[in-house]
């Protein structure tokens, strides 16, 4: 498996493109987003040369996954993920989008980044190393790096148009949303992720931490975006799992720990990776996607 084999750009040409991100490209399709999940893999706010088999579909089903199974806590922008159902005009392109596309509402989304955290690691970790909080939440004494928090906390950040999303207060998300619609994503983020983390851990798995996002369609709060992907979490191996220092990860950490003793100064241009480094991180995305699911990758 190479990257050469990787679906790394969309080409759809009687469509109407409206962005291409670090590795979803967006289009509009009447009245609706129709969302393709490229292969495409970015570190360190840059898009890395070639990209990882199979990444795009992982992302896609482990989405639909979850929020087929969170819908009895909040509504999602999916309309539906299957090209057949599609409107005709994305009829010739079916094979392209099979398994790697959602058909979504247009929603108008939040300008924050709602992030909920179990366990203590990342830009959290570090944190709390300066202040013993994490977003202004105040955590006990003593905790290590990967510690379990005594509880889920909501952190959230907001969206950067360009390098990394910045952690805010609560106060200051209210300030950008309004405190009642705060509250609400606040509940529904802890209420996700605690449900999720529950599942997970049924399987094997540490989901500690998640980044969700939501939009309003129709004057109704929505989940958009993804859903626990390895993109957008830290998932672990619960086999694995010890405190006080960073854990093997399900998620694009293989390939964030190769650049980082590849000798790359982290300036353009972005290496490609070698197909030892490919191969791990497509086994990795499809591992964490069939150990939940319990489905195979098809």
């Amino acid at each position: 498996m190479s990257a050469s084999s990787a679906q790394l750009q969309t080409a759809l040409p009687r469509l109407q493109l409206l962005g291409r991100g670090k590795v979803r490209d967006i289009y509009s399709v009447e009245d609706k987003l129709l969302i393709v999940a490229t292969d495409r893999i970015s570190a360190f706010d840059f898009i890395l040369g070639g990209g990882i088999p199979n990444k795009g579909k992982v992302l896609t089903q482990i989405s639909l996954f979850w929020f087929e199974m969170m819908k009895d806590i909040v509504s999602n922008h999916l309309v539906t993920a299957v090209p057949r159902e599609y409107p005709s005009a994305l009829a010739e392109y079916a094979s392209l989008l099979e398994g790697r596309s959602m058909l979504v509402k247009k929603a108008a989304p939040f300008p924050i980044e709602c992030v909920a955290r179990g366990y203590l690691a990342g830009s959290g970790w570090k944190e709390y190393q300066q202040t013993q909080s994490v977003c202004g939440t105040a955590l006990p004494a003593g905790l290590q790096e990967s510690s379990q928090l005594p509880e889920p906390i909501f952190t959230p950040a907001t969206k950067a148009t360009s390098g990394h999303d910045e952690n805010i207060s609560f106060e200051q998300a209210s300030a950008l949303v309004g405190v009642q619609a705060a509250q609400r994503l606040r509940d529904y983020t802890l209420r996700i992720y605690s449900k999720a983390a529950a599942y997970a851990a049924s399987r094997g798995i540490i989901i500690a931490d998640t980044k969700l996002e939501f939009g309003i369609f129709e004057g109704e709060m929505i989940w958009i975006d993804e859903a626990f992907t390895p993109d957008s979490s830290r998932v672990w191996p619960a086999s694995d799992y010890a405190p006080g220092r960073p854990q093997k990860s399900f998620d694009k950490q293989f390939v964030r720990d190769y650049l980082e003793q590849s000798g790359w100064n982290k300036q353009p241009p972005a290496p490609t990776l070698p197909d030892w480094v490919v191969r791990g991180t497509s086994e990795k995305y499809v591992e964490a996607y069939e150990r939940l699911t319990g489905k195979r990758l098809t």
